[in-house]
């Protein structure tokens, strides 16, 4: 198991069994592999909200709001739309076939969680771009997704977009319960 993903459920106990994902399908709609952290994040917990705050993007969320692939495809023409009118990331200037590609949502701001995929990348090499969301600024941590995500979580995290975290308590609340 990834380490953060670990440490994770060592503050955050998952409430059921492991939820495995049909990845391969998944991965063809995407046109893309993507990151082991994630995939054993969202096989551990499933899709939902760690602390409120911060909701886990799945790709079997029947919610388009909470869906990898729904929101990959949203974001994607979002963005688009956006990049005609303000400036790409530096990050995504520098290389002309950078992109990114959405894992989380942030709760209420807006604001999304990306990975930022470089050319000639492996998923597992991908790091962590952070949009405001209702405004051009962008940060970019040079770390996987769940190691950020445990870092936001425990207040170790170099941001200034989650000024209610870390909490004195954790939890993660599940779409199945949440959703349905």
């Amino acid at each position: 198991m990834h380490p953060a993903v670990e440490r994770l459920t060592e503050i955050i106990p998952p409430d059921a069994a492991r939820r495995s994902r049909d990845w391969a399908a998944a991965e063809q709609q995407l046109g893309t592999p993507l990151p082991e952290d994630y995939k054993e994040l969202v096989e551990t917990y499933g899709g939902g909200v760690f602390d409120e705050t911060i909701w886990l993007l799945d790709p079997q969320c029947p919610d388009e709001d909470y869906n990898i692939l729904a929101q990959a495809t949203a974001r994607a023409e979002i963005l688009a739309d956006l990049w005609q009118t303000e400036a790409k990331p530096t990050e995504l200037q520098n290389e002309s076939d950078a992109q990114v590609l959405p894992w989380a949502y942030i709760e209420e701001s807006g604001a999304y969680l990306y990975w930022l995929r470089q050319p000639a990348q492996k998923p597992d090499a991908w790091t962590v771009m952070l949009n405001e969301g209702r405004g051009p600024e962008w940060e970019h941590h040079s770390t996987q997704c769940t190691p950020f995500l445990l870092s936001v979580l425990t207040g170790q995290a170099e941001t200034e977009y989650f000024p209610d975290l870390p909490s004195e308590s954790h939890q993660f609340d599940s779409n199945d319960d949440i959703l349905t």
